[in-house]
């Protein structure tokens, strides 16, 4: 259950420090939902000034990973890495090489795809007066960018990979749903039917209706 800006207190228990509506922080609930990995979920947000995130993340950013050992893991990359290993359930990564870094290459264009999004977003928060529109267009053009490269890599396959779920799609997954969330006017789902019909899939599974963004 998830607890509002409270420090985490020692324990044995392995903690997710993050925010409800982070694409980022998403993925690794998901990983860990896939995987039957038990911990408890900690909302803090980074910007708010009784933030506990610093404390775990030196550069004050989320999804942070607490070990067991009170030791933190930060940057989703490196989480869901951790998750892959400390547990044999659900494989999500390949073992051999070309196939994992194909797997690692969605995700980079995934996790890309958010980082634009998210500057827009920032962006978006200052006085109207003081935002850079060349910035903001120089960002969507990243993310649509993206999406044309995420749909036709993807063509008519079930899954990223093929015919096998694993990290790519939920990487992808959290990217599109992170779009709806917070960019309802970019309609990806008209220009990418693939793309809809993959995020559509998604949605059926447990692990991605239950972290949907909110906020």
């Amino acid at each position: 259950m998830a607890t509002k800006n409270h420090k985490p207190a020692p324990s044995q228990k392995m903690k997710l420090i993050g925010s409800l509506t982070s694409p980022f922080v998403r993925k690794v609930r998901i990983v860990a939902a896939e995987k039957f990995i038990e911990y408890d979920f900690v909302v803090d947000i980074p910007w708010e000034a009784d933030s506990h995130v610093p404390e775990f993340n030196p550069l004050g950013k989320v999804p942070v990973w607490v070990m067991e050992d009170g030791k933190s893991l930060f940057d989703s990359r490196v989480i869901v890495e951790y998750l892959e290993n400390v547990s044999p359930v659900g494989h999500l990564l390949p073992k051999d090489a070309r196939p994992r870094i194909t797997v690692k290459r969605w995700e980079a264009l995934a996790d890309g795809i958010c980082d634009a999004a998210a500057l827009i977003v920032v962006e978006k928060k200052r006085a109207l007066e003081r935002q850079d529109p060349d910035w903001i267009r120089r960002q969507l053009g990243k993310v649509r960018a993206g999406l044309k490269a995420m749909s036709e890599d993807l063509g008519p396959q079930p899954w990223c990979t093929g015919e096998f779920f694993g990290l790519a799609d939920i990487a992808v997954g959290c990217a599109l749903g992170y779009l709806d969330f917070r960019f309802p006017d970019i309609d990806w789902r008209r220009d990418h039917p693939n793309l809809s019909e993959l995020y559509d899939r998604l949605m059926q599974r447990p692990a991605f209706r239950d972290t949907a963004p909110v906020g």
